[in-house]
């Protein structure tokens, strides 16, 4: 396993990413999300087909259908659930302003791929939604992977990006924080298919206590995350 510790400071005036459609909500977002330098670390290529898991509003669907072109492919997905926190989703798409984005509205366990179809597979924050347990809630971390599994071709690449929870702390608070332990994530991931092949500390944050929810005013946006790429076996 190679294991990287991977800074990159890339500016963001890279002409491919300047659109002047993108949202003041994208812009100010873009400062503590760092996505083109998340999306570089990834090795994101021009003509990828990517799947955004989860990708409620499209924030990173957007950045993604700049990085991959128009002879790549990004798939926007949400079940039904999340659909009801996909703010801003039909300004992100009207006018086909994104051509090489198709949304994808499914449920995990029936995302209509073919198998081995998928370059990328990227979890902005949402990998701790497989261990959440509440009312309408059914997503299950077994169906996640085995959907998973199938979609991405071998040896492509599974980008995970989520809050840090307090170490040892396991998937204790996946529902009221909606954080989740580095280390318990590293370990559960490889368990089920893929290889650890490089990590980030692009997002940590020292100032976060990591003891309050995600949502409380004083640390959205600006929570500490872990950033992996895995490899499937």
């Amino acid at each position: 396993m190679r294991t990287t510790l991977f800074i990159l400071a890339i500016c963001f005036s890279v002409s491919s990413f300047a659109d002047a459609h993108r949202s003041e909500s994208d812009a100010d977002r873009d400062a503590t999300s760092k996505p083109l330098q998340v999306l570089e670390f990834m090795g994101v290529q021009p003509g990828w087909t990517v799947l955004d898991v989860f990708g409620g509003g499209g924030y990173y669907a957007e950045v993604l259908s700049h990085e991959v072109g128009e002879s790549g492919k990004v798939y926007l997905h949400n079940n039904q659930a999340y659909m009801g926190f996909a703010e801003g989703l039909n300004e992100r798409l009207a006018d086909n302003r994104l051509s090489n984005v198709e949304l994808l509205v499914r449920e995990i366990d029936d995302l209509g791929l073919d198998e081995n179809s998928i370059d990328m597979v990227i979890l902005v924050m949402t990998y701790h939604d497989a261990y959440l347990v509440q009312e309408g809630w059914t997503l299950t971390p077994d169906a996640l992977f085995e959907a998973l599994q199938r979609v991405i071709k071998p040896d492509g690449i599974l980008a995970i990006i989520d809050h840090h929870a307090a170490p040892g702390t396991g998937t204790q608070h996946a529902g009221d924080l909606h954080r989740i332990d580095a280390k318990f994530a590293k370990s559960d991931i490889e368990k089920r298919g893929f290889t650890l092949d490089a990590t980030s500390n692009l997002l940590e944050n020292t100032e976060d206590a990591l003891t309050t929810s995600v949502f409380d005013p004083e640390i959205r946006r600006k929570t500490s995350r872990f950033v992996y790429r895995f490899v499937r076996n």
